[in-house]
């Protein structure tokens, strides 16, 4: 079968917000700690080995862009930010403890899918409507091309949702684990018969951490 299309999602480096355990939106991101620059900077070196990407996108988050920043320097790809890319709206719970966030809910977000988990936030199966439908146009405007997203754990769930057509409510019952640096690749192919589909060729692999501090 040949590829017709490939999707690389990269979840960004440690960060600040995730050491301290809050809730890091846009208000309370601060960027990478040093452990998550040493992690991106191994994740830019292994996918320079690689056949190189066309195209770069990110997420606003700090992190992300810090993340993002450090790939297109070792990749030689110019980054274009994409706002429809950036993690869930915390709302008011913007830096406050998950912990905290969790308990008053009664669960983390995907736990009620439909329900605000705080003012101003967006709903679980919001942001999955959100980042999926970003994603969708991405892939449709770069068809046939290799995508690079710098992205959150979340745009992994919303590739998912998106590419699986899974039906609201799953999150319910299944989740995607995405480590800090770690890539999942979505390639499309087509078979002798002219038909395509999507098949997930690796998840939350962080094999290039192994040298990580």
């Amino acid at each position: 079968m040949a590829v017709i299309t490939s999707l690389l999602l990269t979840r960004h480096g440690e960060a600040h917000c995730n050491v301290a355990g809050v809730a890091g939106g846009q208000k309370a991101c601060t960027g990478l700690t040093e452990r998550g620059r040493q992690q991106v900077q191994l994740l830019a070196e292994r996918l320079r080995g690689e056949e190189p990407a066309d195209v770069l996108y990110a997420s606003p988050r700090r992190r992300t862009l810090e993340s993002a920043g450090i790939l297109s320097s070792v990749l030689g790809l110019e980054m274009h930010v994409e706002p429809g890319l950036s993690g869930p709206d915390h709302g008011q719970a913007d830096g406050q403890p998950w912990d905290e966030i969790k308990a008053a809910f009664g669960g983390p977000p995907q736990s009620d899918p439909d329900r605000l988990y705080a003012p101003g936030s967006e709903t679980w199966n919001q942001y999955l409507t959100r980042a999926g439908a970003t994603l969708s146009k991405l892939i449709e405007r770069q068809q046939g091309q290799r995508i690079l997203i710098a992205g959150h754990g979340e745009t992994t769930d919303a590739a998912a949702t998106l590419l699986l057509e899974l039906p609201p409510g799953s999150c319910t019952r299944i989740g995607f684990q995405s480590g800090h640096a770690a890539i999942t690749r979505w390639q499309m192919h087509r078979n002798r018969l002219g038909q395509q589909l999507w098949i997930l060729a690796a998840h939350n692999d962080t094999q290039h951490l192994a040298r990580t501090p």
